[in-house]
């Protein structure tokens, strides 16, 4: 298994970690397969979205927070169960097509993480299935 470290640097936001992830992947030669991506933490998830315009990932931020909002009648009692529930609601992998080691997106796409309780240093998970 693979890994990489993502520093996020406010309380909620969008990273885009596609080429960290293709990075990590380099020098890999599966033929075809797919690469597993995934987060272990509670409070972040991983999503894919388009990744050309970043008011893409802004919208998608602001629609979470109207959802799920900070001062909600949470009874959790550390403060982050907005965080708890935005991470369930993303989820927490993606699972992506690779072709001779490369990532199979669309033309637009990118692998985001997913930050809602930040700042604080992620590490993502990488497995290989082939």
């Amino acid at each position: 298994m693979r890994s990489l470290r993502v520093r996020t640097q406010r309380r909620t936001e969008l990273v885009e970690i596609t080429e960290s992830v293709a990075q990590a992947l380099s020098g890999t030669d599966t033929g075809e397969g797919a690469c597993f991506v995934y987060c272990p933490h509670t409070t972040a998830g991983l999503l894919i979205n388009e990744r050309a315009d970043p008011a893409v990932a802004h919208d998608i931020r602001g629609a979470l927070d109207r959802l799920v909002p900070q001062d909600g009648p949470w009874t959790h009692a550390e403060g982050n169960s907005p965080a708890h529930v935005k991470a369930s609601l993303v989820g927490s992998s993606v699972l992506v097509p690779l072709v001779d080691g490369a990532l199979q997106l669309g033309t637009w796409q990118g692998i985001f993480l997913a930050e809602f309780d930040g700042p604080r240093e992620r590490v993502i998970q990488l497995r290989i299935l082939s």
